[in-house]
């Protein structure tokens, strides 16, 4: 074994040991974890020579085309440790010199009670087609939610599932399932190409890792139309800001159309956020003794959970969809609570009750801090609004 692939092996395992969820490495500076979401430099470890970074580049992107690297600056692409561990890496160049990014996944499927997600999601593997868009910033969870529902359609129905990502983070076994995974830059050049081949190998579900450009969402509504389940992700920051980013993309002359195509095909919407577990209920006794003096707590014991607003697609949010009535689907959120929906400030107000979040935390992340008020007092009266339990991420 080389002395690059020895040094490379040593990153992983204390990526692992410190339960980090991203480790960056620069020219000229010491190795980075994120741990817990906080960035700390691995101060007692040497700074990486240029030498050592394009070598640690080279067995990353083995087997890989890397010419993407030479065109845009930047290449990805996912591998598996010595322990099994899956990682997603990006190398990119900076002034010249490369660096690169890697993003230790989960190495086993979690449910989504896990994640801290309402089990009822799992209805939608069930659907026999349509769109489900999972939306949220980067570093949200999206992939792992994904990745559980996908699952759960690989454990429960016999199908054909085919996947379309960027990379393949998640490798699933066939079970029930048919499924055959494609990884663009290795199995197929972008996702326009691998989406419009896909309709073509009697795909019961796909799965598109991100819907980026017009062609490929597009195509993806087309898939949803002429009877495939399909799942994809958006980066947005809640339900209407996804709509709203879909048709976007379209030419003004063509929007009106797009959002009748949205309103017969989209199935449901889910926004999350990930946000640090600073209430009570997740403070060690040290952390609280020395918050009792004004003393900080140390963040990087804390975990972090999920908070999610969920949107399902009915006739009357169709309708809502369809006529471009955006600003009247949050009510319709609100009042749709048998139906499985939920707003970012009830799952907020659910999360800062319970304990799991503090005030603070929950007061920033609402979009109406005095929506979020009124949902807190009606869950301290009424206790079984917080049913949905979350058990954090790591």
């Amino acid at each position: 074994m080389s002395s690059t692939q020895e040094l490379l092996n040593l990153l992983l395992a204390e990526c692992v040991r410190q339960d980090a969820s991203d480790l960056h490495l620069a020219v000229g500076l010491p190795p980075y974890l994120r741990v817990h979401g906080l960035l700390e430099m691995q101060s007692d470890r040497p700074a990486l020579e240029a030498a050592d970074t394009e070598a640690i580049a080279a067995i990353l992107a083995t087997g890989i085309d890397r010419r993407p690297l030479d065109a845009t600056g930047s290449l990805d692409g996912a591998m598996t440790g010595l322990d099994g561990t899956r990682y997603r890496f990006n190398v990119f160049r900076r002034q010249g010199k490369l660096s690169i990014s890697i993003r230790r996944l989960e190495d086993r499927f979690r449910t989504l009670t896990d994640l801290g997600l309402s089990e009822n999601l799992y209805r939608l593997c069930d659907l026999p087609d349509g769109l489900i868009v999972v939306a949220g910033p980067t570093g949200a969870g999206k992939s792992t939610t994904l990745a559980t529902l996908l699952d759960r359609i690989n454990q429960t129905r016999p199908c054909h599932m085919v996947t379309i990502e960027d990379p393949i983070e998640y490798i699933h076994t066939p079970h029930k399932a048919l499924v055959n995974q494609r990884q663009i830059g290795t199995d197929a050049s972008s996702f326009h190409e691998a989406l419009v081949a896909s309709l073509r190998q009697d795909p019961d579900v796909i799965l598109v890792g991100e819907i980026r450009d017009l062609n490929t969402i597009r195509t993806a509504i087309v898939a949803a139309e002429t009877g495939h389940l399909v799942f994809t992700t958006v980066h947005a920051g809640d339900c209407v800001g996804t709509i709203e980013r879909l048709v976007s993309v379209f030419p003004a002359d063509e929007q009106d159309g797009i959002r009748r195509q949205l309103a017969l095909v989209l199935r449901a919407i889910v926004a999350q956020h990930l946000v640090v577990a600073d209430g009570h209920a997740h403070m060690p006794h040290d952390e609280e003794a020395s918050a009792s003096v004004n003393e900080a707590p140390t963040p990087r014991r804390r975990t972090r959970v999920v908070t999610s607003e969920v949107l399902v697609v009915t006739s009357a949010v169709a309708n809502l969809i369809a006529s471009g009535k955006s600003n009247q689907i949050v009510s319709a959120m609100e009042s749709g609570t048998a139906a499985g929906m939920q707003t970012l400030e009830h799952d907020l107000a659910r999360l800062w009750v319970s304990g799991r979040i503090s005030e603070t935390t929950a007061v920033a992340m609402a979009r109406n801090p005095g929506v979020l008020r009124d949902r807190v007092t009606r869950m301290r009266t009424k206790p079984a609004a917080m049913a949905v339990p979350a058990k954090g991420w790591a």
